[in-house]
């Protein structure tokens, strides 16, 4: 039986807990082992009066149980003098539960002005000051716990409570905001809207409800959301009659209802009303960057004149993603030597404290190897290759990585050129997106190494009337109902994902905090398939004895995002050669591999099979980075008149003159070829080919075959090297397109970065 919570060595402030609900929390609190502040002012439902008699009966009532507790008698509004009782009697603070409140019901037209500010002290304003006098002594100690008192009438209005109304649903936004302020400092606040018989609801409520509303059926979810083992943070709750139900919000898909170069009007709104008002595939943004991409995404569409319709990211009209089954995408060389080996084992974890680690770490290690999981790498650079499949369509901003198989027929080679052929196995329409299954299979001179599965979920791509379900995907399953036969715990570094991305997965989102902010990130996260090869190799130490040749399969959906530093728990469950497998963050129990399944060799052989696999929420995002010196505003003229009116001509004259510089060390650097396509009005001026992969590169006006190719107009590229206008914003706007393989735009920092000089 699981051990009862308790709250030994901490210090809890109750506000209002002179009766009511924060009676039952301070005596809950102090019956499980918490030293109690219990404060009341001793005051009347509506503000009036003061008595010590309420708080002082409460501390009797915990100390006569052989509980801690003291009084305090100061109003809210005081909350640095709340604060200090704790700190004078205990020596800390670790949990606040923001309880007093007070009524001055009025209708909306009879409400004074003294009815509406009293009733924001006491609720909002009493809850920012005792929080706030508590912040810092919960930074520094990295650890509290605070509980605002929102309520059903903040939520969804009640007559006569305009007032009250406004400042419980404040309280929401404060909680929110407190939830994302404090999670690195291990601070969780969370909102609770109660029903409970009370002296504030007994002047709204039969008097057998109020009796039947106990609050002692409410106390249980605020000690649990104020406990070390509790991960919730930023929720809402109600609660009433010993049942809790969490909320969230839900949004209409909506309706773009303007055209490019056109005005906005209200008839236009009152002909889409049915469609902004249609909840059919609603989503649920938990974030304001995620409220903020569909925006980001709608400009996009208006400037390119997309069409208007229900779903801003939906499938392009006249397009069928179903008709890209079957086919095939450009075959992939990847060449690599003992140092890619190395580097990648580094990347999932691997370390030479580890004696059995030295295997994948050193070359001149009688059993050099090549950890299984690998083999993910070179069968990456194949999902490049989805955009250039006609119907598909794909906006890599809006792709997430779902599910991940990987099955290996022979061990991998410690150097050497792999050649990898994809092909798409499957489309599926899920409604809010689309699902491709991507087949990569990567040889070895000739010979078959390993097959690559990748199901990849594109948001907003839906609706095609395609197929929801495949029998092409490789299946997830459920581990057994059962306590885990094994279980590893690995701490990630700090540094994992700058490690990880070496090996060749260059999206900014793992390295960049202003990139992860977009994302709705507190700070870059860990790739998804960095987790997948902790996981991996978790399993090859407990159950093939780090044996690769024993090594078979892996098929995982990924889940949630970790950071580094944090650690990652891989439960396993053997059941003959299958080894289920789940993976969590050990500091907050979130499960980021789930479903997942290994299969291993009884022996050293290694067999084939039927190479065939299934969706996940780790982000794929991609951008660029361009930059050079500022150019001034008193020369812009002058170019436009020295190169037929194009201001970038001279811009691409100074990087020619660089390639001519510097041309045999930027193709070491760079090896990729870069085409340009510079618009006006809307149509295509002038094309660059910017060849950094052969001889001593070179820069050419015209086309030729390039590795990626960057659309964008004259004045916009000008914007963008003056450092006026963000390459990322460019992107995510749409003035800046991308085609090919979006990450070796990383690559043009080394010849843009400080070299623009006019």
């Amino acid at each position: 039986m699981p051990a009862p919570l308790t709250f030994d060595g901490r210090v809890v402030l109750v506000t209002g807990a002179g009766g009511g609900l924060g009676r039952e929390y301070a005596l809950a609190f102090g019956q499980r082992g918490a030293a109690v502040i219990v404060n009341d002012l001793g005051g009347d439902i509506k503000g009036g009066g003061r008595s010590s008699a309420a708080a002082d009966k409460v501390v009797e009532e915990i100390r006569a149980k052989g509980g801690k507790a003291v009084a305090n008698y100061d109003s809210v509004e005081d909350g640095e003098k709340l604060i200090q009782t704790a700190l004078d009697t205990f020596g800390r603070i670790d949990i606040v539960v923001n309880n007093a409140g007070i009524l001055r019901d009025r209708s909306f037209a009879r409400t004074s002005d003294v009815d509406w500010d009293l009733i924001h002290r006491v609720h909002l304003r009493g809850s920012f000051l005792v929080s706030r006098a508590a912040w810092n002594h919960m930074k520094n100690q990295k650890f509290g716990r605070i509980i605002m008192t929102s309520s059903a009438a903040g939520i969804y209005g009640n007559f006569g409570q305009a007032n009250y109304s406004a400042a419980k649903l404040g309280l929401l936004g404060l909680s929110n905001t407190l939830a994302i302020e404090g999670q690195k400092y291990n601070i969780h606040c969370n909102t609770i809207a109660p029903t409970a018989g009370s002296r504030l609801t007994e002047t709204v409520m039969p008097p057998d409800l109020v009796q039947s509303l106990r609050a002692e059926y409410v106390a249980p979810l605020v000690l649990w959301l104020c406990h070390d083992a509790c991960p919730e943070n930023g929720g809402l709750f109600e609660v009433g009659a010993g049942w809790i139900g969490k909320l969230r919000w839900e949004r209409s898909l909506g309706r773009i209802v303007r055209q490019k170069n056109e005005s906005m009007t209200p008839e236009a709104v009152r002909d889409a009303w049915s469609e902004i008002c249609d909840f059919t595939d609603a989503s649920r943004p938990s974030s304001i960057q995620e409220s903020l991409q569909t925006l980001v995404e709608v400009l996009s569409r208006v400037e390119d004149e997309r069409g208007i319709r229900a779903n801003p990211t939906g499938a392009t009209a006249g397009t069928n993603p179903s008709s890209a089954v079957g086919q095939t995408l450009p075959e992939m060389s990847f060449s690599y030597t003992h140092m890619n080996c190395i580097l990648y084992a580094l990347g999932v974890g691997m370390s030479t404290r580890e004696p059995d680690h030295l295997k994948f770490l050193y070359e001149g290690h009688e059993d050099f190897s090549c950890l299984p999981t690998f083999g993910v790498i070179p069968a990456l650079s194949a999902m490049t290759g989805l955009g250039s499949v006609p119907d598909l369509n794909i906006d890599f901003t809006r792709l997430l990585h779902g599910e991940q198989y990987l099955e290996m027929f022979r061990a991998l080679p410690t150097s050497g050129t792999l050649t990898s052929r994809g092909s798409v196995a499957d489309v599926l329409d899920k409604g809010s997106g689309m699902v491709i299954l991507l087949d990569v299979h990567t040889y070895s001179e000739g010979e078959l190494v390993c097959y690559n599965q990748f199901s990849v979920f594109i948001v907003g791509a839906g609706g095609f009337g395609g197929k929801r379900t495949s029998q092409k995907a490789v299946v997830t399953a459920a581990p057994p109902d059962r306590a885990p036969d094994a279980v590893i715990v690995d701490q990630t570094s700090r540094d994992q994902a700058a490690l990880y991305r070496l090996s060749g997965d260059w999206n900014p989102l793992h390295i960049d905090p202003s990139f992860a902010a977009m994302g709705g990130f507190k700070s870059p996260i860990l790739h998804g398939l960095c987790s997948f090869g902790f996981a991996a190799r978790h399993v090859l130490k407990q159950y093939a004895a780090n044996d690769v040749s024993r090594f078979k399969s892996i098929k995982v959906r990924f889940v949630k995002p970790v950071y580094p530093g944090q650690s990652l728990q891989t439960e396993m469950w053997k059941e003959a050669n299958r080894i289920h497998i789940q993976c969590k963050v050990k500091e907050t129990e979130h499960v980021l591999l789930t479903s997942a399944h290994t299969h291993t060799h009884t022996d050293a052989s290694v067999s084939g099979g039927s190479p065939q696999a299934r969706l996940h929420t780790h982000t794929h995002t991609h951008t660029h980075t361009l930059r050079s010196d500022s150019l001034g505003a008193d020369r812009d003229d002058a170019v436009r008149s020295q190169t037929g009116g194009l201001q970038s001509d001279l811009v691409f004259a100074e990087i020619g003159r660089r390639i001519r510089d510097a041309g045999q060390e930027l193709v070491k650097k760079v090896n990729a070829v870069f085409g340009w396509e510079i618009s006006r009005d809307g149509r295509t001026v002038r094309e660059w080919t910017m060849d950094l992969k052969t001889g001593g590169g070179s820069l050419r006006s015209g086309a030729s075959k390039a590795d990626v190719i960057f659309t964008v107009s004259d004045e916009d590229f000008m914007e963008v090297v003056k450092g006026k206008l963000n390459p990322q914003k460019a992107f995510f706007s749409g003035k800046l397109k991308v085609r090919g393989n979006i990450m070796l735009s990383q690559k043009l920092e080394a010849v843009l970065k400080d070299y623009a000089k006019l």
